[in-house]
């Protein structure tokens, strides 16, 4: 019989706990140990307490705040790291040579998770994926636990989990770097340079990713994208059923596959079709790659009829190729998910007309050289903002083609201004896009805090009414 929740809060009695990062994921957790009466040392950079960690203070916790927050960890029998802090930290790894046990609120979900466990990572199009998976298995009549990266934190619910319930997560590389248990449906929606402002090297980057699947049995399945080099090659190492998905050609094997502007599932026989291209109400290549990596998760547990019913009414994930509104024929779209270039060129694909692009923000030491030609290709007037203006602009102004098509290109030191900018610009017709290829940090809590703002400004312009 697998662990439970309740088996693995016994274990911590009389233990002490360390928190690392009191966040979104870590509250929770902190009070699930606090309430089963494990000593817990709340860890965090902040150095004054607020609501939320004098909560923790009053349930009995120990506050460690300020920038030596990681230098008290002597004592701590298990420690829980926040997903985006590096595990080889040389106070984590003192901690760890002394006795402690590191490890996180996703990795102890996945030993005690009661229910089959859907994955999805990869570079650009996970939480698209995961929302996509979540709404077909609902619709289809099953309890969906949807966290990770998205939804809430799982492992305060796992005692409410039942066995017949699935849970969905969107898992990052950070996250995976650890990771010892991988699901029983796994997937890869495609890979490239991401993040390498954390890892080390894109081998690491890549690495991490692959924890979602080495741990499987022969018994799970591992869906992958054929379109993309890096993780087509991992289907030589799973150990279960592998399901290709692509765009631009019919893979061998278990597979699925556009063919004349419709999606086809082949498997064990003739292929069969199961929905028209022109069904999906998401503009954009990309998303129909999203939609046959999220069929093929669900494959046998989702009725086809279901699906194409779905497609029809799905429209999208908030920041992500969302449409702010229509101004003056001037449609206006939020695209802050876009935090690496390859996202951002999935956007402006989707687009048949140039655009009006906003780009540019925190710098993740991801190179943008393939992001210039394509800003040649479908872009009209750049508009750039951040740390990282000037190296886009650099690439875009030795792309091949910039001296013939290139874009008029402006630069504004706010958000505001090159909203404003690209509004004065704008004629009837237009398509301005935020897209900024970059994270958000150098100005921004994080992406939603960007695209919010982004509509935010969007709503406050001119006098008319948007639609």
């Amino acid at each position: 019989m697998n662990l439970t929740i309740r088996d693995y809060l016994n274990t911590l009695k009389g233990k002490r706990a360390a928190v690392l990062g009191i966040g979104v994921s870590n509250t929770p957790l902190a009070r699930l140990l606090l309430n089963s009466g494990v000593s817990v040392l709340a860890c965090d950079k902040r150095e004054e307490a607020d609501e939320e960690l004098r909560e923790l203070s009053a349930l009995g916790a120990q506050l460690c705040l300020g920038k030596d927050y990681l230098e008290y960890l002597e004592g701590c029998d298990v420690i829980f790291r926040t997903p985006g802090m590096r595990p080889d930290l040389p106070q984590l790894q003192a901690a760890v040579e002394r006795g402690s046990l590191l490890t996180s609120e996703m990795e102890v979900f996945f030993q005690v998770c009661p229910c089959p466990i859907i994955a999805v990572t990869g570079s650009d199009g996970k939480t698209t994926t995961t929302t996509i998976i979540t709404g077909l298995l609902k619709a289809a009549g099953h309890t969906v636990h949807l966290g990770g990266n998205i939804g809430k934190p799982l492992l305060p619910e796992a005692e409410s989990i039942k066995p017949t319930d699935f849970a969905v997560v969107e898992l990052s590389s950070f996250q995976l770097m650890t990771m010892e248990h991988s699901p029983c449906i796994a997937v890869i929606t495609n890979l490239a340079p991401n993040h390498l402002d954390v890892h080390k090297s894109m081998e690491e980057y890549i690495a991490a990713k692959e924890n979602i699947y080495l741990h499987q049995s022969a018994d799970d399945r591992l869906i992958l994208n054929a379109d993309n080099r890096i993780t087509r090659a991992f289907a030589q190492k799973a150990r279960g059923l592998v399901t290709l998905f692509s765009r631009k050609e019919e893979p061998s094997g278990d597979c699925l596959f556009l063919r004349d502007d419709a999606i086809w599932r082949k498997g064990g026989g003739e292929a069969r079709k199961l929905l028209c291209r022109s069904d999906i109400l998401l503009p954009g290549d990309h998303n129909v790659e999203n939609y046959m990596a999220a069929i093929a998760a669900v494959d046998g547990l989702v009725p086809q009829q279901v699906i194409r019913d779905y497609v029809k009414t799905f429209g999208g994930v908030e920041h992500r190729i969302e449409l702010v509104r229509t101004l003056n024929g001037v449609r206006y779209y939020n695209d802050s998910i876009a935090s690496s270039p390859t996202r951002t060129i999935a956007g402006l694909k989707c687009f048949p007309e140039k655009v009006i692009l906003i780009a540019g923000g925190y710098d993740k030491h991801i190179p943008f050289d393939v992001l210039g030609p394509e800003i040649t290709a479908h872009v009209k007037r750049l508009i750039l903002t951040g740390d990282t203006a000037r190296k886009i602009r650099a690439a875009v102004e030795t792309a091949p083609d910039f001296l013939t098509r290139g874009p008029i290109i402006e630069e504004y030191e706010t958000l505001a201004q090159a909203v404003a900018g690209a509004h004065a610009a704008a004629r009837e017709g237009d398509v301005v896009l935020l897209s900024p290829a970059c994270a958000s940090f150098d100005k921004f809590k994080n992406f939603m805090e960007r695209g919010n703002t982004f509509k935010a400004l969007v709503r406050a312009l001119g006098d008319g009414k948007g639609v």
